[in-house]
C-alpha cells in the first residue's frame, strides 16, 4: 500500500468514525484515536461488505456503502463505549 493510500484511509476513517459517533445517542467514553481506529474498520469492513452485494461502484456518490460504512462505525463505538464503560 502506498503512502497516499494510508492517508486516504485514515482521512476516511477520521470522517466515518465521527460521523458513526454522532449516529449513536449519548455521550461516549472513548478518545478519538479510538473513533479514529474504528472508522478505519469499519470503512475497510463496509467497503468489502459494499464490494460482496455490488454496490459498490455506483454512478454518482455511492451512497449505499457509506450508510453501510457509518452503521458499522455506529456498531463499533457503541460496542467499545459500553465494553469499556462495563470496566468502571
Amino acid at each position: 500500500m502506498e503512502i497516499s493510500g494510508i492517508i486516504s484511509a485514515i482521512v476516511i476513517g477520521i470522517i466515518i468514525g465521527v460521523l458513526g459517533r454522532l449516529v449513536v445517542p449519548g455521550r461516549q467514553r472513548i478518545g478519538i484515536l479510538w473513533t479514529i481506529g474504528v472508522g478505519i474498520v469499519a470503512a475497510l469492513i463496509g467497503s468489502a461488505l459494499a464490494n460482496a452485494f455490488d454496490v459498490s461502484d455506483t454512478n454518482g456518490v455511492d451512497w449505499i456503502e457509506w450508510l453501510i460504512q457509518i452503521g458499522l462505525a455506529a456498531f463499533g463505538v457503541a460496542a467499545l463505549d459500553r465494553s469499556k464503560a462495563g470496566r468502571r
